[in-house]
């Protein structure tokens, strides 16, 4: 039976995530939430989702302006089912990474938000550049610190070694040490106890080397404070936790394997709704 098995497996279709034909957008997944574009009705001043967004991730700026941080946004959607005019919609969109804190930074006006390219390859982080050049885009291996998360990130991560996702095939691993990572990865909002370990970790790992932050822990500390980091996290990653392909996909920007833009992105799908 065993032998029976072992070669229906080799002639069964692989089940790998294929990389090359991922989208930000999940079928399922609640993901952001934006305003709809669609909808004509104005904002009003209810101010509901700002009242029960655990994260304070909406600030109304205006009429008809609001103000979005999504490296706060855990996804909940409690800000969509409460929005009376309906003008709030989950749209889906998961990949929420960059290399810039203020890339999750979005005002709606009148239900749109203008985009201007601002970076190029050159606007690169140096840590990114060098990063690149150590890797040569092949693979690294990182180290997790848990720096007092939810643990949902770590199974997340822990996931994204099944076979569906398939970490290691893409040259991605955890090692057992700083000392033989090329990158650290954190995962909470780096409550005081946690400062020196972090920093520690981050000090004895080879350079070149760069910092990682992810889920919204991380990125903003959720509905805690941020603690203090070893430096500027190069690499952001953002959702409460982010999903292993979502993670996986932020690795392989860091890598320079895909080429992606989180404003970008979203202004193309923004698009597409109307």
């Amino acid at each position: 039976m065993r032998r029976l098995l072992e070669l229906i497996n080799l002639v069964t279709k692989k089940r790998n995530l294929d990389f090359s034909k991922l989208t930000p957008i999940h079928p399922i997944n609640r993901g952001i939430p934006v305003v709809d574009p669609k909808i004509k009705t104005d904002c009003g001043h209810c101010q509901k989702c700002l009242e029960v967004c655990p994260t304070n991730t909406i600030q109304k700026s205006g009429k008809e302006i609001l103000d979005f941080d999504y490296g706060k946004c855990i996804q909940c959607g409690i800000c969509v089912a409460y929005c009376p005019s309906e003008k709030l919609i989950n749209s889906g969109f998961t990949f929420i990474f960059g290399f810039r804190r203020e890339e999750f930074q979005i005002t709606y006006e009148d239900g749109n938000f203008s985009y201007d390219k601002r970076y190029n390859t050159r606007d690169l982080p140096k840590s990114i550049f060098e990063f690149r050049r150590l890797t040569n885009g092949k693979g690294f291996s990182y180290r997790e610190v848990a720096t007092s998360g939810n643990n949902s990130v770590e199974s997340e991560l822990g996931a994204s070694f099944n076979s569906v996702f398939d970490s290691e095939g893409l040259g991605i691993r955890v090692v057992a040490s700083p000392k033989h990572a090329d990158a650290i990865l954190f995962s909470g909002p780096v409550p005081p106890r946690m400062v020196h370990p972090l920093k520690k970790a981050f000090s004895v790992t080879p350079d070149p080397k760069i910092l990682i932050a992810c889920g919204t822990e991380a990125v903003s500390g959720g509905i805690y404070a941020t603690g203090e980091r070893p430096k500027e996290p190069d690499l952001w990653i953002a959702g409460d936790p982010p999903r292993p392909e979502v993670i996986l996909a932020a690795f392989l920007l860091a890598l320079g394997r895909i080429s992606f833009e989180f404003k970008e992105e979203l202004h193309k799908f923004l698009e597409s709704l109307k």
